[in-house]
């Protein structure tokens, strides 16, 4: 027992030997990692004020560098050709190859003294090439060469002004430091930036359809009219009764109740270039009580404008009348249960051309007038084909613009009346040659006063040397003005050759005028006024026949689709000739359906 405690002795002295050992071995590994931290630039957080205010400070220390160098840039750039190590734009970002001493800036490398194992510094990596340095200088030089550049301009005008070169001078010097001071120390851009762009204009709000700026109608009870095909249709019916003191317009005329039924319509085109428009009407008179009438009159017209080249336009119409002749007509049948039906086929076409100033239009007119047989009171029936003829014109009119509202023309009409048997029952031809001359004046001053009027003479001589030629003054109008607002008058006058088969007689001429007045009182009511005078000239004989005519009435309008009407005319015929006088008054009320 007493040999073994020296051993243990022994081994316990070389476990404390043993642990020393181990705990100065560590204590020296890990004394080198501080320096190596310090080395690879692990130095805990830094402030962003002081990052900021570095950054300040190295600027101004390069812009006071860049002050005092006198070396023309261009030659420096020259001799920087070749890519070298990379240098940043702010001086002492990183550390210096040369480990000069630091400034005291935060990014300074820390300094030899302060490392252990300076005898074995961490070899510097070496960095890639760059040309970053390269663009500095070039941004650099451009602004260097721009402030020369301002300096001479500036010292060229201190020749005549000392004063405002020095504070020229001043003032380049102020915009080359705030130019370097924006090139250097930018201000960085927020980072919601790209988020907070201009609004697109196309992105704005649009209005609300709940509230449009809507445009008062100028006529809110006028026909909205129907769209069929590339046509906008607006019908009219008008139904009503009319009470009258003369039913048919005769020397022995008696009183009536009628009834009345109306239908008109017109039908416009919705074309780009040419247009075209047709109107109608159709009048139905039926005998409630009184004298027995029950007789249908109508009409249907077409017109057609085509625009064509170099200034020209052709104008065509087509129309088509049937109507009873009239008991107070000079041909009209004595002793008939009802008047004959009298049919008309019409159609025209017209060129207008304009050369400058200057408006020509020629036309061309066919009219045929074909009758029907009278059926007398004692049964037998009257041939009427004797009065069938055709007439044909040829109308040249020859104008001058004196302004865009006044046209003065002259007009020259020739023509040729045939009929369909060439001699009469009483064996008279009377086949005519037809001329005119007239000279007018055409107006065009827009809604206010629009429309022409002429004078002439008109000669209608026929082929029979047994009847005299039928001629006279041509007085013709068409005119509407417009004094104000909703209210219209219109004039209107025709002269036309009236033919007959009467034995020794020509025909005559007949001279027709209307004036005619419309006021809208309000937008529902509408006030409407005419006064007539119609001249009826016998040839032959020493004939005359003057009808004077009167009517007004009123309109109201119960809603844009249907209204009330009511209309008074009166009409007296004086004639020098035994059993043509009559008078006829009457009064008409009705209801009005539109669409």
């Amino acid at each position: 027992m007493s040999g073994g405690q020296p051993d243990t002795k022994i081994g316990r002295k070389g476990i404390a030997i043993a642990a020393l050992l181990l705990t100065a071995s560590a204590l020296a590994l890990l004394r080198p990692a501080p320096a190596f931290s310090q080395d690879t630039e692990l130095r805990g957080e830094v402030s962003e004020s002081a990052i900021l205010a570095d950054q300040q400070r190295k600027a101004r220390q390069l812009r006071a560098q860049g002050s005092q160098d006198e070396t023309p840039a261009p030659a420096a750039t020259a001799q920087n050709t070749a890519p070298t190590a990379y240098q940043p734009v702010s001086p002492g970002a990183v550390p210096d190859d040369d480990q000069t001493a630091g400034t005291g800036s935060v990014f300074d490398q820390p300094q030899v003294g302060d490392d252990p194992l300076a005898t074995n510094p961490t070899p510097v990596k070496p960095r890639r090439p760059s040309t970053a340095k390269q663009r500095a200088d070039d941004a650099k030089a451009k602004a260097d060469t721009k402030t020369a550049s301002k300096k001479k301009a500036k010292k060229a005008v201190a020749d005549t002004d000392s004063t405002t070169t020095a504070a020229t001078a001043a003032g380049d010097q102020t915009d080359a430091a705030a130019t370097d001071d924006d090139g250097t120390n930018r201000r960085a851009v927020t980072i919601d930036s790209v988020d907070k762009q201009k609004l697109d204009p196309g992105a704005e709000r649009t209005g609300s359809i709940e509230t449009p700026k809507v445009k008062p109608e100028d006529d809110p009870f006028a026909a909205p009219g129907v769209k069929v095909g590339t046509f906008l249709f607006r019908p009219t019916l008008e139904q009503g009764v009319t009470a009258t003191s003369n039913a048919d317009s005769s020397n022995a005329g008696k009183s009536a109740a009628l009834s009345e039924t109306a239908l008109r319509f017109t039908a416009t085109s919705d074309w780009r270039e040419n247009s075209a428009l047709i109107t109608g009407y159709g009048l139905f008179r039926n005998t409630i009580s009184g004298e027995k009438i029950n007789d249908a009159q109508g009409r249907i017209e077409g017109q057609l404008n085509i625009d064509l080249d170099n200034e020209l336009r052709a104008i065509a119409k087509l129309g088509y009348e049937a109507a009873p002749e009239s008991a107070s007509a000079p041909d009209a049948v004595a002793g008939v249960n009802q008047q004959p039906l009298r049919q008309t086929v019409d159609g025209s076409l017209g060129i207008e051309k304009d050369v400058g100033k200057m408006r020509y239009t020629l036309t061309g007119a066919v009219s045929h007038d074909f009758y029907g047989d009278a059926e007398l009171t004692d049964g037998t029936t009257l041939s009427q084909k004797d009065q069938d003829n055709t007439l044909y014109t040829a109308t040249l009119r020859t104008g001058y613009q004196v302004s865009p509202a006044l046209t003065p023309f002259t007009e020259v009409e020739l023509g040729r009346r045939v009929y369909d048997l060439r001699l009469d029952t009483d064996g008279f031809d009377r086949a005519s040659k037809r001329i005119g001359a007239r000279a007018g004046l055409e107006l065009d001053m827009g809604d206010k006063l629009s429309g022409e009027f002429s004078v002439g003479w008109l000669r209608e001589a026929l082929d029979d040397s047994r009847l005299p030629a039928i001629a006279g003054p041509s007085v013709n109008a068409d005119l509407k003005w417009s004094p104000e607002r909703g209210t219209t008058i219109g004039l209107t006058g025709k002269t036309e050759v009236e033919t007959t088969t009467t034995a020794g007689q020509s025909g005559d001429i007949l001279y027709s005028g209307r004036l005619t007045a419309e006021r809208q009182i309000r937008a529902n009511l509408t006030a409407n006024a005419a006064l007539g005078l119609d001249w009826r000239d016998y040839v032959g004989i020493d004939g005359h026949d003057r009808i004077l005519s009167a009517e007004t009435g009123l309109t109201w309008w119960l809603n844009r689709y249907a209204g009330l009407t009511t209309r008074v005319r009166t009409e007296k015929l004086t004639s020098n000739l035994p059993g043509r006088d009559y008078t006829a008054n009457s009064i008409y009320l009705g209801l009005k359906i539109q669409r």
